[in-house]
């Protein structure tokens, strides 16, 4: 079961591609937080939402948000992956114990063992702002995700 709109989001630290601890909370009071809980480096689908993400990486940063791709692959997978792909945001690795900070979110399927494809918004006061979960095969559309987070910074503002 997805978290609800207008919780409050989990606290969490991972480790990104770079070995660095990121936690939400330091986002807290400073930037709207986009979640992308994705399955696995390296397969088509999420390759080509990153491809997309990369590319619409200006338009996020306008609205004033960081973006932060989160799935059960190893932080050595995620430098590789984030290398190859030229990603410049953080990749989460939720590695151990696996999909741990995923099932917080109600996106970790431990039936498979990864996490679902799921976009969730958090606002700067620490709120779940927006949610959308996708079929593991569909690249979300990042228009939509930017809408959303464009209302999210005019309620914050």
């Amino acid at each position: 079961m997805s978290i609800a709109v207008g919780s409050a989001a989990p606290d969490f630290t991972l480790k990104n591609q770079e070995q660095k601890e990121i936690k939400l909370s330091d986002f807290a009071g400073k930037k709207n937080v986009v979640l992308v809980f994705y399955p696995l480096d390296w397969s088509p689908v999420c390759t080509n939402e990153h491809a997309c993400m990369v590319n619409e990486m200006k338009a996020f940063e306008t609205l004033d948000a960081e973006v932060l791709g989160v799935s059960v692959d190893s932080v050595w997978s995620h430098k590789a992956y984030a290398e190859k792909m030229g990603i410049r945001y953080s990749l989460l690795a939720d590695f151990h114990p696996r999909g741990a900070m995923s099932e917080k979110y109600g996106v970790y399927l431990p039936e498979k063992g990864i996490t679902g494809r799921s976009i969730i918004i958090v606002n700067k006061d620490g709120k779940v702002a927006w949610v959308k979960n996708y079929d593991i095969p569909v690249v979300p559309d990042l228009n939509e995700v930017a809408a959303a987070l464009q209302q999210v910074k005019t309620a914050t503002a």
